[in-house]
């Protein structure tokens, strides 16, 4: 790993970080950790990425077991290689792109990943794999997106595979030591559902993206970054976090970089941009709650392989995997106890939520949705 790959930290980040590598010894934050953190804090798309972060196919197999597959595994060999193929057909029908041989029939997919990754020299080829990732990408959401459909399985059953993974991924990060005060979940009842459907300006079961919540509560707030460098590493892949759907006014990227004398390291970010990141991104307040309420949230597209509990028969056209809409909240002890307090309380924002409510079911109007509702 080179310097400009690191992100030094002090004591107490590298004490977050214990337990984050495949080594068990914890690891610095990379620059495709800083990456995939910036990509979740602003809500942007993995799509308008210039390269990936994979130096070797030991980090694809990682981000691949996100995905929950395997490549030892043949059936996901092949649907991989089905993904792979599909994305480069479309690139070369639709968009008349051509290959070099050795990318549209690669020894292994895997190797795509990797040359996405290289920097320096002529970048034909890295910038090639970088496009057939993202057709990959947008590919395999959809068709995971019709398996759910063909899938004779009720959302319940399909959160509860998803919580129950989550739930263990909580109890390791409190085994590996990583200053938790809390991670907990919750899903919401009929009634909430009702009620912030007649809520949103979207009043459809579709935009409900918090059915599966849960909330992170570090120590202290340098403790943030690394809990979501955890979390991108250990539990979900960062490029299926659902863009525009990001919310944060609690972590100011570029001062943190700048704060540790990490200023050289935001050249190499994706498309950096100074003067777009320089404030929190997506800075606007729910409108029920209190102007001093401070999070950062943001949702996830979660993996959930089904395959164990239904028959599927897609073979590798739709795979094994559909995604469940998980909602994640982010914050650090101070702040959740702020955020409890004066016009933050809850008791306080279920009655200004309610008195919307109201007025909309008895008198109608348009109001204005200053964030997420």
């Amino acid at each position: 790993m080179t310097d400009i790959d690191r992100l030094d930290i002090d004591g107490s980040l590298a004490t977050a970080l214990a337990g984050l590598g495949a080594d068990g010894q914890g690891e610095p934050l990379t620059l495709g950790d800083v990456d995939a953190i910036r990509l979740i804090l602003k809500g942007n798309s993995v799509i308008d990425w210039n390269r990936a972060h994979f130096p070797t196919r030991a980090h694809v197999d990682r981000f691949l077991a996100l995905h929950l597959m395997d490549h030892r595994e043949p059936e996901d060999r092949r649907r991989m290689r089905f993904v792979h193929g599909e994305a480069v057909n479309y690139l070369q029908e639709h968009l008349g792109l051509s290959f070099p041989q050795a990318l549209v029939q690669p020894d292994d997919v895997r190797d795509i990943f990797v040359q996405a990754s290289e920097t320096g020299g002529f970048r034909r080829r890295q910038i090639l794999s970088c496009v057939i990732l993202k057709l990959m990408h947008v590919i395999n959401h959809l068709e995971a997106a019709e398996l759910r459909h063909q899938t004779p399985l009720p959302e319940a059953a399909i959160l509860d595979q998803a919580e129950r993974r989550i739930v263990g991924a909580a109890d390791r990060m409190r085994a590996e030591g990583f200053p938790l005060v809390a991670f907990y979940g919750s899903r919401k009842t009929r009634n909430s559902v009702i009620t912030k459907l007649i809520a949103k300006k979207e009043n459809t079961a579709a935009t409900v993206f918090d059915k599966l919540r849960f909330r992170i509560v570090t120590e202290g707030q340098e403790h943030i970054l690394p809990a979501m460098a955890w979390l991108t590493r250990s539990l979900f892949p960062f490029n299926y976090v659902i863009p525009g759907q990001s919310h944060n006014n609690l972590v100011d990227l570029w001062s943190v970089l700048r704060a540790k004398g990490q200023g050289d390291f935001i050249d190499s970010l994706q498309n950096p941009d100074p003067t777009d990141d320089a404030a929190f991104p997506n800075p606007e307040l729910n409108p029920f709650s209190g102007d001093s309420y401070r999070m950062i949230n943001f949702i996830v597209d979660f993996p959930v392989r089904v395959d164990h509990l239904v028959d599927v028969r897609c073979g590798p056209m739709l795979g094994r995997t559909v995604f469940a809409l998980v909602e994640f909240q982010v914050l650090d002890r101070e702040t959740a106890r702020a955020n409890e307090e004066g016009e933050n309380a809850h008791h306080l924002y279920k009655e200004r939520q309610r008195a919307i409510v109201e007025r909309r079911l008895k008198k109608g109007g348009r109001w204005k949705q200053r964030g997420p509702a």
